[in-house]
């Protein structure tokens, strides 16, 4: 099969479209013909090697995989070739106490396409039956990979690790973003008050399309002001935050009192010096989120499926251009999601 593999890291890293052998379903596997993989912030940290984890090179990266079943693996009973899939990024064990109780983002033995195993960004990639969803009627391939780990990402952060009240005002960070697209339009589903904000006018314009009121330019530095001065100098009840450094410490500025940040990310920065008198007087809450688990996996197809989730795609390369799509991620310039798609797509079985 083709496949782009990382040979060495840097930014940017040193890539090649190679001709690898087709991987081989093992028991409890399946064989996925990809059809649209999903480039995330995350594969710019494989690339960079940048993650507080090992990555084996060469490695194949790419999270966010919808495509077709090609083959079965041994003890394989509840799916068919041709089945049409999404396939969970973060793969679970199904047996620890954290898996047991429908938390499988705290899997303790999770592993990730693209990071510990190789990803989408290949013809055929092998996955757990476990990680695989049915598509929905109306939910096709780009669709899926645009929204099944930065989507799912947003509902686990907005419907898990916190909770929105009609009513509520809720800010999110870098809103042209995929988490921040995903969470803009959820955040507006269950009822808040949405303020967003972007680098650009392009990518402010896309976030009030989206929903929010108002979008700020996250280059002023007077803009966690602005938000107290949106919000009648109360401020908001929510951030979704991905960004971290200076970014995440701004976010406390903008909180009202009993306010919650839930963070997922931290691109800008790992550390921050915190305030921890401010922190217990407001009683404000640090929320720590990552990846998702089955549930907001399947929710945010049937939210897509039902109209009440819509992808943001920026743009579609085709596999041996992948290396273009890193470099228009890396600076900055997608307002959405980019996708990889080795195949013209194919109809989705009924």
């Amino acid at each position: 099969m083709k496949a782009l593999q990382l040979l060495a890291h840097g930014a940017p890293g040193r890539f090649e479209l190679r001709d690898v052998p087709d991987p081989k379903p093992g028991p409890g596997e399946v064989l996925v013909r990809v059809q649209a993989c999903g480039l995330n912030h995350l594969d710019l940290w494989v690339e960079s090697g940048g993650l507080p984890v090992p990555i084996a090179l060469p490695r194949i990266p790419g999270s966010e995989i919808a495509g077709v079943i090609a083959a079965l693996g041994p003890d394989v009973r509840d799916w068919r070739v041709g089945d049409a899939v999404a396939v969970q990024s973060n793969l679970f064990c199904g047996e620890c106490e954290f898996c047991r109780r429908g938390d499988e983002s705290l899997c303790l033995q999770g592993e990730l396409f693209g990071v510990t195993r190789d990803g989408g960004f290949a013809e055929l990639v092998a996955a757990p039956a476990r990680a695989l969803a049915r598509l929905p009627k109306g939910v096709d391939f780009e669709t899926s990979a645009a929204l099944t780990l930065a989507g799912s990402t947003a509902m686990h952060m907005l419907t898990r690790r916190a909770s929105v009240r009609p009513g509520d005002w809720v800010l999110v960070i870098a809103g042209a973003s995929g988490v921040g697209s995903a969470a803009i339009q959820i955040a507006r589903q269950l009822g808040a008050r949405v303020l967003s904000t972007g680098s650009t006018e392009a990518k402010r314009a896309l976030a009030r399309e989206l929903g929010a009121e108002q979008a700020l330019d996250a280059n002023d530095p007077d803009w966690p002001r602005q938000v107290r001065q949106l919000t009648g100098r109360r401020g908001v009840d929510l951030v979704i935050e991905h960004v971290g450094g200076e970014t995440l410490l701004k976010c406390f500025e903008c909180l009202a009192r009993g306010g919650t940040i839930v963070t997922c990310g931290a691109t800008a920065g790992r550390e921050i010096r915190l305030n921890v008198w401010s922190l217990f007087v407001r009683e404000h809450r640090l929320v720590g989120s990552y990846g998702r688990s089955r549930a907001d996996f399947e929710a945010t197809l049937a939210w897509a499926a039902s109209g009440r989730l819509k992808p943001v795609v920026d743009s579609v390369f085709p596999l041996e251009r992948a290396p273009e799509a890193f470099a228009r991620l890396r600076g900055r310039q997608a307002l959405g999601k980019i996708l990889i798609r080795p195949f013209e797509p194919v109809a989705e079985s009924d």
